[in-house]
C-alpha cells in the first residue's frame, strides 16, 4: 500500500486522557513527521495537530485508537496520492 501525507487534528477535552493519547502517539511515532500542541486555557482544552506520512491503514489505526479514548475528538485528512 502506498504512503500518503496527511494531517490529524486532536481536541483534548478531558486532561485525564492525555497520558493515553501520548501512549498511542508513541506507538505510531514511525508515521508522525511533526507535532504541535496548543493549550487553550480560556476554553479548558488542548489542540494537537500531527503531520503524518503513512499508509491509509496506519493512519486509520492511529485515529481509530485515539477516537476510542474518552474526552478526545479526532479528525484526519489525507492526500489522494
Amino acid at each position: 500500500m502506498e504512503k500518503r501525507i496527511g494531517v490529524v487534528g486532536i481536541v483534548v477535552e478531558d486532561f485525564e486522557s492525555v497520558s493515553k493519547v501520548n501512549h498511542i502517539l508513541h506507538e505510531y511515532a514511525q508515521i508522525i513527521v511533526g507535532r504541535m500542541g496548543i493549550p487553550y486555557k480560556e476554553r479548558n482544552i488542548s489542540v494537537i495537530s500531527l503531520i503524518v506520512d503513512g499508509t491509509s491503514d496506519e493512519v486509520s489505526a492511529l485515529t481509530g485508537k485515539l477516537g476510542k479514548v474518552e474526552g478526545i475528538n479526532v479528525k484526519s485528512a489525507l492526500t489522494k496520492i
